[in-house]
Protein backbone atom coordinates (compact mmCIF):
# COMPACT_ATOMS: atom_id res chain seq x y z
CA UNK A 1 0.00 0.00 0.00
CA UNK A 2 1.27 3.25 -1.15
CA UNK A 3 1.00 6.07 1.51
CA UNK A 4 1.69 9.93 1.16
CA UNK A 5 2.94 10.61 4.78
CA UNK A 6 4.34 7.24 5.68
CA UNK A 7 6.29 4.70 4.13
CA UNK A 8 5.60 1.23 5.73
CA UNK A 9 7.93 -1.55 4.22
CA UNK A 10 8.12 -5.31 5.82
CA UNK A 11 10.74 -7.48 5.55
CA UNK A 12 10.81 -11.12 4.89
CA UNK A 13 11.70 -11.70 8.69
CA UNK A 14 8.58 -9.79 9.65
CA UNK A 15 10.11 -6.98 10.97
CA UNK A 16 8.08 -4.23 10.08
CA UNK A 17 9.10 -0.07 9.68
CA UNK A 18 6.96 2.14 9.84
CA UNK A 19 8.69 5.86 9.35
CA UNK A 20 6.97 9.18 9.07
CA UNK A 21 7.78 11.17 6.04
CA UNK A 22 5.45 14.25 6.22
CA UNK A 23 8.39 16.57 6.09
CA UNK A 24 9.70 18.89 7.17
CA UNK A 25 8.61 18.05 10.52
CA UNK A 26 6.48 15.29 10.21
CA UNK A 27 3.53 16.92 11.70
CA UNK A 28 0.49 14.84 12.23
CA UNK A 29 -2.39 16.11 9.75
CA UNK A 30 -5.42 14.70 9.10
CA UNK A 31 -4.08 12.49 6.32
CA UNK A 32 -1.70 11.15 8.15
CA UNK A 33 -3.95 10.09 11.04
CA UNK A 34 -5.83 8.25 8.67
CA UNK A 35 -3.03 6.56 6.75
CA UNK A 36 -1.99 5.50 10.32
CA UNK A 37 -4.58 3.92 10.80
CA UNK A 38 -4.65 2.19 7.87
CA UNK A 39 -0.66 1.07 8.75
CA UNK A 40 -1.90 -0.27 11.58
CA UNK A 41 -4.34 -2.75 10.02
CA UNK A 42 -1.31 -3.72 7.99
CA UNK A 43 0.94 -3.97 11.27
CA UNK A 44 -1.71 -6.74 12.83
CA UNK A 45 -1.51 -8.93 10.36
CA UNK A 46 0.69 -12.23 11.17
CA UNK A 47 3.42 -11.68 8.66
CA UNK A 48 4.26 -8.88 10.96
CA UNK A 49 6.59 -10.13 13.96
CA UNK A 50 8.12 -6.59 15.71
CA UNK A 51 7.54 -2.99 14.39
CA UNK A 52 9.93 -0.08 14.54
CA UNK A 53 8.49 3.34 14.72
CA UNK A 54 10.39 5.92 13.46
CA UNK A 55 10.92 9.36 11.68
CA UNK A 56 14.04 11.23 10.15
CA UNK A 57 17.49 11.56 11.58
CA UNK A 58 16.02 15.17 12.18
CA UNK A 59 12.52 14.92 13.34
CA UNK A 60 10.46 12.04 15.01
CA UNK A 61 7.55 14.73 14.57
CA UNK A 62 6.60 17.88 16.01
CA UNK A 63 3.07 16.20 16.72
CA UNK A 64 -0.29 17.89 15.61
CA UNK A 65 -0.29 20.79 12.81
CA UNK A 66 -1.18 23.82 14.04
CA UNK A 67 -3.17 24.13 11.09
CA UNK A 68 -5.56 21.04 11.76
CA UNK A 69 -6.50 22.89 15.06
CA UNK A 70 -7.25 26.08 13.29
CA UNK A 71 -9.34 23.98 11.17
CA UNK A 72 -11.09 22.40 14.14
CA UNK A 73 -12.41 25.82 15.38
CA UNK A 74 -15.11 25.16 12.82
CA UNK A 75 -15.87 21.59 14.12
CA UNK A 76 -18.77 21.18 16.97
CA UNK A 77 -17.68 19.27 19.64
CA UNK A 78 -18.89 15.51 18.48
CA UNK A 79 -16.73 16.29 15.49
CA UNK A 80 -13.71 17.11 16.74
CA UNK A 81 -14.11 13.91 19.61
CA UNK A 82 -14.43 12.13 16.22
CA UNK A 83 -11.52 13.07 14.23
CA UNK A 84 -10.13 12.26 17.97
CA UNK A 85 -11.04 9.00 17.97
CA UNK A 86 -8.60 8.19 14.50
CA UNK A 87 -5.75 9.22 15.95
CA UNK A 88 -6.49 7.74 19.19
CA UNK A 89 -7.49 4.70 18.04
CA UNK A 90 -4.14 4.55 16.84
CA UNK A 91 -2.38 4.94 19.91
CA UNK A 92 -4.34 2.24 21.30
CA UNK A 93 -4.03 -0.26 18.68
CA UNK A 94 -0.03 0.42 18.77
CA UNK A 95 -0.43 -0.56 22.86
CA UNK A 96 -2.83 -3.39 22.40
CA UNK A 97 -1.34 -5.21 19.39
CA UNK A 98 -0.02 -8.37 20.73
CA UNK A 99 3.48 -8.08 19.13
CA UNK A 100 6.58 -5.73 20.43
CA UNK A 101 6.62 -2.32 19.30
CA UNK A 102 10.01 0.10 19.17
CA UNK A 103 10.22 3.69 18.34
CA UNK A 104 13.67 4.50 17.02
CA UNK A 105 13.50 8.53 18.38
CA UNK A 106 16.12 10.82 16.60
CA UNK A 107 15.35 14.68 16.78
CA UNK A 108 12.48 16.22 17.93
CA UNK A 109 9.70 13.90 19.22
CA UNK A 110 7.01 16.29 21.08
CA UNK A 111 3.78 17.03 21.75
CA UNK A 112 1.57 13.94 19.14
CA UNK A 113 4.72 13.09 18.31
CA UNK A 114 5.71 11.61 21.88
CA UNK A 115 2.08 10.71 22.35
CA UNK A 116 2.57 8.26 19.31
CA UNK A 117 5.66 7.08 20.80
CA UNK A 118 4.56 6.42 24.48
CA UNK A 119 2.44 3.97 22.53
CA UNK A 120 4.92 2.32 22.09
CA UNK A 121 6.68 -0.53 23.96
CA UNK A 122 10.00 0.23 24.41
CA UNK A 123 11.22 4.14 23.52
CA UNK A 124 14.48 4.38 22.23
CA UNK A 125 15.89 7.44 21.58
CA UNK A 126 19.25 9.15 20.90
CA UNK A 127 21.39 11.55 23.50
CA UNK A 128 20.30 14.71 22.21
CA UNK A 129 16.73 14.00 20.95
CA UNK A 130 14.39 16.58 22.25
CA UNK A 131 11.60 15.06 23.79
CA UNK A 132 8.14 17.45 25.61
CA UNK A 133 4.91 18.61 25.85
CA UNK A 134 4.45 22.24 24.21
CA UNK A 135 0.39 22.00 23.96
CA UNK A 136 0.26 24.94 26.68
CA UNK A 137 1.63 27.36 23.64
CA UNK A 138 -1.77 27.10 21.97
CA UNK A 139 -3.64 26.43 25.42
CA UNK A 140 -4.48 22.82 25.12
CA UNK A 141 -3.00 19.82 26.80
CA UNK A 142 -1.59 16.55 25.88
CA UNK A 143 -4.91 15.05 25.09
CA UNK A 144 -4.21 11.44 23.13
CA UNK A 145 -1.90 9.74 26.28
CA UNK A 146 0.43 12.89 26.86
CA UNK A 147 -1.54 12.86 30.18
CA UNK A 148 -2.78 9.38 30.68
CA UNK A 149 0.05 7.33 29.66
CA UNK A 150 2.68 9.98 30.72
CA UNK A 151 2.03 9.60 34.15
CA UNK A 152 2.93 5.65 34.12
CA UNK A 153 6.44 6.57 33.41
CA UNK A 154 7.49 9.31 35.50
CA UNK A 155 5.20 9.59 38.23
CA UNK A 156 2.27 12.16 38.60
CA UNK A 157 4.52 14.62 39.88
CA UNK A 158 6.99 15.09 36.71
CA UNK A 159 4.57 14.38 34.92
CA UNK A 160 2.28 17.45 35.84
CA UNK A 161 6.01 20.09 36.33
CA UNK A 162 6.87 19.00 32.53
CA UNK A 163 3.55 19.53 31.17
CA UNK A 164 2.59 22.72 33.47
CA UNK A 165 6.37 24.23 32.91
CA UNK A 166 6.71 22.84 28.69
CA UNK A 167 10.15 21.85 29.79
CA UNK A 168 11.93 19.93 27.16
CA UNK A 169 14.26 17.50 27.99
CA UNK A 170 17.18 15.67 25.87
CA UNK A 171 17.65 11.61 25.12
CA UNK A 172 20.03 11.44 28.16
CA UNK A 173 17.38 13.38 31.09
CA UNK A 174 14.84 11.37 29.38
CA UNK A 175 16.50 8.08 30.11
CA UNK A 176 17.15 9.21 33.71
CA UNK A 177 13.17 10.35 34.37
CA UNK A 178 12.25 6.86 33.18
CA UNK A 179 10.81 8.37 29.53
CA UNK A 180 12.90 6.31 27.31
CA UNK A 181 13.87 2.89 28.29
CA UNK A 182 17.21 3.24 26.21
CA UNK A 183 19.80 5.95 24.78
CA UNK A 184 21.72 4.98 22.07
CA UNK A 185 24.00 6.96 19.42
CA UNK A 186 22.24 5.34 16.72
CA UNK A 187 18.69 4.85 17.86
CA UNK A 188 17.41 2.95 14.75
CA UNK A 189 20.30 0.41 14.68
CA UNK A 190 19.52 -0.42 17.93
CA UNK A 191 16.00 -0.99 17.22
CA UNK A 192 16.64 -3.32 14.30
CA UNK A 193 19.32 -5.22 16.65
CA UNK A 194 16.51 -5.12 19.27
CA UNK A 195 14.27 -6.52 16.73
CA UNK A 196 15.98 -9.14 15.39
CA UNK A 197 16.83 -10.49 18.78
CA UNK A 198 13.25 -11.01 19.26
CA UNK A 199 12.67 -12.85 16.31
CA UNK A 200 14.13 -16.36 18.25
CA UNK A 201 11.40 -15.16 21.06
CA UNK A 202 8.28 -17.29 20.60
CA UNK A 203 5.49 -14.65 19.51
CA UNK A 204 2.73 -15.79 21.71
CA UNK A 205 4.74 -15.59 24.48
CA UNK A 206 5.55 -12.02 23.91
CA UNK A 207 2.37 -10.94 22.90
CA UNK A 208 0.68 -12.34 26.11
CA UNK A 209 3.05 -11.00 28.22
CA UNK A 210 2.85 -7.21 26.77
CA UNK A 211 -1.06 -7.40 27.21
CA UNK A 212 0.15 -8.69 31.03
CA UNK A 213 1.82 -6.16 31.59
CA UNK A 214 -0.32 -3.33 30.44
CA UNK A 215 -3.30 -4.81 32.46
CA UNK A 216 -0.78 -4.96 35.88
CA UNK A 217 -0.39 -1.45 34.97
CA UNK A 218 -3.89 -0.35 34.07
CA UNK A 219 -5.60 -2.49 36.89
CA UNK A 220 -5.29 -3.83 40.40
CA UNK A 221 -2.69 -6.62 41.30
CA UNK A 222 -5.02 -9.13 41.76
CA UNK A 223 -7.01 -9.08 38.52
CA UNK A 224 -3.41 -8.47 36.72
CA UNK A 225 -2.51 -11.81 38.52
CA UNK A 226 -5.48 -13.44 37.56
CA UNK A 227 -4.80 -12.65 34.00
CA UNK A 228 -1.32 -13.80 34.03
CA UNK A 229 -2.22 -17.15 35.51
CA UNK A 230 -4.66 -17.23 32.48
CA UNK A 231 -2.08 -16.15 30.06
CA UNK A 232 0.61 -18.75 30.91
CA UNK A 233 -1.95 -21.52 31.07
CA UNK A 234 -2.49 -20.83 27.31
CA UNK A 235 1.15 -21.03 26.81
CA UNK A 236 1.36 -24.05 28.89
CA UNK A 237 -0.31 -25.77 25.41
CA UNK A 238 1.58 -24.14 22.82
CA UNK A 239 3.69 -26.25 20.54
CA UNK A 240 6.19 -23.50 21.01
CA UNK A 241 6.19 -24.77 24.95
CA UNK A 242 6.73 -28.05 24.03
CA UNK A 243 9.89 -27.01 21.63
CA UNK A 244 11.04 -25.03 24.58
CA UNK A 245 11.31 -27.78 26.24
CA UNK A 246 12.66 -30.00 23.72
CA UNK A 247 15.52 -27.50 22.70
CA UNK A 248 16.23 -27.61 26.44
CA UNK A 249 16.38 -31.08 27.27
CA UNK A 250 18.15 -31.52 24.06
CA UNK A 251 20.92 -28.81 24.49
CA UNK A 252 19.75 -26.73 21.14
CA UNK A 253 18.28 -23.08 20.33
CA UNK A 254 14.67 -23.57 20.05
CA UNK A 255 12.90 -23.03 16.43
CA UNK A 256 9.78 -20.61 17.39
CA UNK A 257 6.87 -21.07 14.72
CA UNK A 258 4.14 -19.10 16.72
CA UNK A 259 2.28 -22.23 17.14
Amino acid sequence: MQFDTLDLAIEGDGIATLRLTNGPVNAINQRMRHELAEALDILREDRVRVAVVTGSEEVFSVGADVALFEEAREWTSAEFRTNSRVLGRVFDGLEEIEKPVLAAINGTCVGGGLELALACDVRIAAPDAILGFPEHNIGLLPGLGGCSRFVHLVGPGRAKDMIFSQELVDGERAGDIGLVERVEEDPEATAYTYADSLLDRPPQALGLAKRVVNAARDTDTRSAGLLESLAQSTLLETDDHREGIEAFRGKRDPEFTGE
